[in-house]
């Protein structure tokens, strides 16, 4: 055994790790300069890292003057295959920082670039600069926002954001909540924990003894599933309820009698959930007329008052235009997008009636993964309702402790940063401005479509960010087609047959983006599509699950877009539509 010293005071001298100190120190001696000073003045790894680290990924963005494909760096290849992957050990001793660095770049070759103006494929938009600034530094200092005393000031980005919302929302800013969590489904999961709480208050200690309800439309995310399985009451629990075949809305007379029927046999609703935008149809809810049918038929005697939740996580930057002077309109949009834009924020001003609503910043608040954001109008009530015990082994310092109510035990702050960082960096203006810049898109692209006989828009009505549109074989007059295909039994078989094709053009577009292929020497874009945003208008019960709706998706999420992109997207669309209809003639 090597006895070279008696203990860890042994081995320093003159405050260095002496020359013939054991091998566990002289690891030690170099891991110092692995981390970051804890000191300014002195030559900090952690700077020179993340400089070398930012233009190695710059490296994998395409040429600006010859542009590149749409994907990063330029091996689209997946590098592993599965299970396989995960037959390996960890070695044996480190790697050298700088091969780290660039294995970990090496991992993003073929990653989408989110900020190529030909990325279209969902409400997926590049990050702004300082949502992602503020993530980064989140990670050097690492503080943990479970607590005040390990996120002292940083706890403000948290409150803050609670008060902003708020104040957007018309809400009373001081009396309002809000805590970011892991995502949509965290927000979700957030509203059915809440209702469960306030309509069975003895369910925190004894477990879920009743079948209380959660109540969402037709048109609700899956999430619905996740917050329902997880929480325990169950994914039979939820009942869906119907929605206007034209607008996605909530049927608030079918919300009416399913919840009369449940008063009438005792039995309680956790929570009603309001859908406020969706990925594919804009759906809103009319949120004012559903407090009303809930006041209307409150639940049983015994049981508390059931959550009335807004899922706004896709929408919620609409509120933003809750006092925009759409007579004034001082940012100058078009004839044609204003109208879009005050209908929407007509709708929006209703999620005031909300108990509380969820945010994804990562989605229309163009930062980064994962800063979504649970925020709740009576923070004592919620923060009460929740409350856990006392810990010893924490103490309180601050005024502000979620540790005592929130799902989450380790609490990253990268994501109340970003999402108050972006809040302070855009301003109400700038978010009126990106938005109403993506209608501009949206509905340019509305206009070439609506010039071409062999494609339609699907989603005419929609007010949201999303384009769905069908492409038709040539010759195919593609108005008069789908208005049959939607409308007439009749042609259902014509309908699932040019389903397939748009399957198949959806298929053949990923492929040549992943290929990196070219068309008049410029990269295809990077979309996606619907197997069924709609049901027919014969099969609103859905009991065909063929008489559906397929479509091209174009989601412009980015200021990189221009009229030139989204003349260029067409015609890839056109030819990967004229390939397919020649490989289906072949076979």
């Amino acid at each position: 055994m090597d006895t070279k010293t008696n203990g860890f005071g042994d081995i320093w001298k003159d405050g260095q790790i002496v020359e013939d100190a054991p091998k566990w120190a002289t690891y030690r001696k170099i891991q110092v300069k692995e981390f970051p000073s804890p000191f300014r003045g002195s030559a900090d790894p952690l700077a020179d890292s993340i400089a070398k680290a930012v233009k190695k990924m710059d490296q994998l963005k395409p040429d600006a003057t010859t542009g590149g494909p749409v994907f990063l760096g330029t091996d689209p290849t997946l590098h592993y295959t599965y299970p396989e992957v995960k037959n390996v050990k960890m070695p044996e001793k480190g790697e050298q920082l700088d091969q780290v660095i660039d294995e970990v770049v090496n991992l993003f070759q073929g990653a989408p670039n989110w900020g190529n103006p030909l990325t279209m494929c969902n409400i997926i938009p590049q990050c702004n600069t300082a949502g992602i600034v503020a993530s980064m530094v989140s990670q050097i200092f690492a503080p943990n926002i479970l607590e005040g005393e390990y996120s002292y000031n940083v706890h403000k980005a948290e409150l803050e954001t609670a008060g902003m919302i708020a104040n957007l929302i018309g809400w009373e800013p001081t009396k309002a909540g809000a805590i970011y969590t892991w995502g949509g489904g965290g927000c979700w999961t957030y509203a059915v924990k809440y209702g469960l709480t306030r309509v069975l208050p003895d369910s925190r200690y004894k477990g879920i003894r009743t079948d209380a309800k959660i109540l969402c439309s037709e048109q609700a995310h899956y999430a619905q599933q996740n917050a329902s399985d997880w929480m325990g009451i169950g994914m039979d629990n939820v009942i869906r309820i119907k929605t206007d075949p034209e607008t996605n809305q909530m049927d608030v007379k079918d919300l009416a009698y399913v919840m009369k029927d449940l008063t009438s046999r005792g039995i309680p609703v956790a929570t009603v959930v309001c859908t406020m935008g969706t990925t594919d149809a804009c759906a809103f809810d009319p949120v004012a007329k559903v407090r009303e049918v809930m006041d209307q038929y409150p639940n049983p005697k015994g049981f508390g008052k059931a959550i009335l939740y807004c899922d706004c996580v896709v929408g919620w930057s609409w509120i933003t235009f809750k006092h925009y002077d759409f007579e004034k309109n001082p940012l100058g949009f078009s004839a044609k997008v204003l109208p879009v834009l005050k209908r929407n924020a007509e709708m929006y001003k209703e999620i005031y009636f909300a108990d509380a609503i969820g945010v994804d910043f990562h989605k229309l608040g163009f930062a980064p993964y994962v800063s979504s954001c649970f925020v709740y109008q009576n923070a004592k009530e919620f923060e009460d309702l929740h409350r856990r015990g006392e810990d010893a082994y924490l103490q309180v310092r601050t005024p502000y402790n979620p540790m005592y109510y929130t799902c989450e035990v380790s609490r990253t702050s990268s994501g109340s940063l970003a999402g108050w960082a972006t809040l302070k960096y855009f301003g109400v203006e700038g978010f009126q401005a990106i938005i109403g810049g993506i209608e501009e898109v949206k509905y340019h692209l509305y206009d070439l479509i609506q010039r071409r006989d062999d494609m339609v828009v699907a989603n005419p009505d929609d007010t949201g960010f999303i384009t769905l549109f069908r492409p038709y074989p040539a010759g195919v007059d593609a108005r008069k087609q789908f208005e049959e295909e939607l409308n007439d039994p009749n042609k259902r078989s014509e309908l699932i047959k040019h389903n397939r094709i748009i399957h198949a053009i959806g298929d053949k577009l990923y492929e040549w983006y992943r290929e990196g292929k070219q068309i008049n020497g410029k990269y295809t874009p990077y979309m996606s599509f619907s197997t069924g945003f709609r049901t027919t208008n014969y099969n609103r019960d859905e009991h065909d699950p063929e008489a559906v709706i397929y479509a091209i998706k174009s989601f412009p999420m980015n200021v990189f877009v221009t009229p030139e992109v989204m003349d260029h997207m067409l015609v890839c669309v056109e030819a990967a539509r004229d390939e397919v209809i020649k490989e289906f003639n072949q076979i």
